[in-house]
C-alpha cells in the first residue's frame, strides 16, 4: 500500500496530483506533459507523466520518462519508489534492490522503500519476510521522529494480516499503530481493518469520527468514506448496502490511493456474498487488468483468487481452474500457514 494516501510522500504537483488521485490519467498525462515543456527541470512533472505511464500500462514509456529526470540530475525519494514500482512490474528484481540500496540510511526515503517492499513480498505470500520488512520501516521512521508515518507502515501491515486471514496478527498491528499515532491517515486504515476483522463498533465510531473532522476532505469523502462503509457492511452479511455505498467511489476508484482499487475488490466480495459469480469476476478482473495502478499491493494477487471463486460459482471450471493456478504460481513460495492459502489450496482440490 505504500504511500499512496493524501499525504503522499511523492512530491506530485497539484494538477497531476488531482487527476492522478481521482483516476484521471490521460488529463494528468496531458498535464504533466505540458508542464514539462514549459519547464524542463520541473522534477514533479517527470513523476507525475512517469506514474501516469505505468497507470496507464505503458511503462516503457515511464522508464523513459524516469531515465530522463535522472539524466537532468533529478532525483529523490519519489523517483526512486517509482523507479522500483516500475521494477516490480518489469520483474526486474535487480532494479528494486538498487533502489533499496540507495535509500539505505537516507531519512524520509528508507522507511518508503522498505515498506514497499514488504508490499511486494505479501505480493508473494512471504508473510514472515514481509513482516520484517514492515519492522524495519517503522523502526526507520520512528529513528527520523516521523511517528505518523512509522503508524501508517504499521497499519498498512494490519490490513494486509487481515485480508490474509490472520485476525490476531491484525488486532495487534491496528492497537500499536494507533498508539503511536493516531493521525488521520493511520485512523482510515485502522477503520478498514476494524471493519474487515469485524470489530463493527469501532470501525464506525471511527468512520463517524473521520467525517466529523474532515468534512472538506475530498478523497476521503469520494473515494475512502464509502469503501470503509461498505467494509462495515460485508462485515455483516450485508452486500446490498455494500453495493449502494461503494456507488459513490465508483467514479473515481481506480485513483492511485493506498489501498490500490480497494473498492473494486470489496465490490467484488459483495457480488460473491449475493452469489452473482458474473459481476464479481468483472469486479476482480479490474485489478487483473491495471496492475499498473494496483502495482505490488497484495489485492492484486488476492484477485486471482476472487476471479476463481466467482468463476467456480458460475459453474465455469477451466476458467475457475485457471484463475486458482494464477493464484497458486504467485504464491508457490508463500509461508504455508497462511489462512487464506489453505483455504485456496482446499477449493482447488475441489474442482479435481
Amino acid at each position: 500500500m505504500d504511500s499512496k494516501l493524501s499525504h503522499d510522500p511523492i512530491p506530485h504537483g497539484n494538477l497531476g496530483v488531482n487527476f492522478i488521485s481521482l483516476g484521471q490519467y490521460d488529463k494528468s498525462l496531458a498535464e504533466s506533459e505540458e508542464s514539462q515543456r514549459l519547464g524542463p527541470n520541473n522534477f514533479i512533472s517527470y513523476l507525475n507523466l512517469g506514474l501516469a505511464y505505468l497507470a496507464l500500462n505503458r511503462p516503457d514509456h515511464a522508464k523513459a520518462t524516469f531515465e530522463q529526470a535522472l539524466a537532468r540530475k533529478l532525483d529523490g525519494g519519489g523517483l526512486r519508489l517509482s523507479l522500483y514500482y516500475l521494477g516490480f512490474l518489469q520483474g526486474d528484481s535487480t532494479q528494486m534492490e538498487q533502489q533499496l540500496a540507495w535509500g539505505s540510511g537516507k531519512p524520509g526515503v528508507e522507511d518508503l522503500l522498505l515498506s514497499a517492499q514488504s508490499d511486494t513480498e505479501a505480493y508473494y505470500g512471504r508473510l514472515a519476510k514481509a513482516r520484517g520488512f514492515s519492522r524495519r520501516a517503522v523502526d526507520s521512521a520512528v529513528r527520523t521522529d516521523s511517528k505518523e508515518t512509522a503508524a501508517l507502515w504499521q497499519v498498512n501491515a494490519a490490513v494486509r494480516e487481515v485480508e490474509f486471514g490472520n485476525v490476531a496478527a491484525a488486532k495487534q498491528g491496528l492497537a500499536s499503530a494507533l498508539a503511536l499515532a493516531p493521525g488521520r491517515d493511520v485512523k482510515v486504515l485502522a477503520a478498514l481493518a476494524a471493519a474487515r476483522i469485524g470489530d463493527t463498533a469501532r470501525a464506525k465510531t471511527m468512520v463517524e469520527q473521520l467525517e466529523k473532522s474532515h468534512p472538506s476532505n475530498t478523497v476521503l469523502k469520494l473515494y475512502w468514506l464509502p469503501t470503509l462503509k461498505a467494509a462495515i457492511e460485508l462485515n455483516v452479511g450485508n452486500s446490498s448496502q455494500a453495493l449502494v455505498s461503494l456507488e459513490a467511489a465508483a467514479p473515481y476508484e481506480l485513483g492511485e490511493q493506498l489501498g490500490t482499487l480497494f473498492p473494486a475488490y470489496l465490490r467484488g466480495q459483495a457480488y460473491l456474498l449475493a452469489h452473482n459469480g458474473t459481476a464479481a469476476a468483472g469486479e476482480f478482473q479490474k485489478l487483473v487488468n491495471r496492475r499498473g495502478i494496483v502495482l505490488n499491493f497484495p489485492l492484486g494477487a488476492l484477485a486471482h483468487l476472487g476471479l476463481a471463486r466467482a468463476y467456480t460459482m458460475v459453474g465455469n471450471t477451466d476458467k475457475a481452474k485457471a484463475a486458482y493456478q494464477d493464484f497458486l504460481t504467485f504464491w508457490k513460495d508463500a509461508d504455508p500457514d497462511i489462512p487464506i492459502l489453505k483455504q485456496a489450496k482446499a477449493e482447488y482440490a475441489k474442482l479435481q
